[in-house]
């Protein structure tokens, strides 16, 4: 039998990936951004401002597809077969 998992737990893992995974991906892009705004473009701020843009947008792509993923519900519905 499947264990009694409330729906409310499984949104709030998904949100605290989410924010977990956008996290990390803002922190990259800025990182690699003041790299490259130091060695290559003369410590301008747009390397910067783009790098958390597309660690941002790759965090909301992710967090799209795992809301949206309807195979982990449907992992979890049994199917009980009658008794003859």
């Amino acid at each position: 039998m499947a264990s009694n998992i409330r729906s409310e737990d499984v949104l709030g893992r998904k949100w605290d990936r989410c924010l977990s995974d956008a996290g990390i991906k803002v922190a990259g892009g800025v990182g690699l951004g003041v790299v490259f705004s130091v060695i290559f473009f003369r410590r301008r701020p747009w390397p910067i401002i783009f790098g958390a843009g597309i660690g941002l947008g790759m965090a909301y792509s992710n967090c799209q597809h795992n809301f949206s993923n309807k195979s982990e519900i449907l992992e979890k519905i049994a199917v009980k077969k009658p008794q003859n």
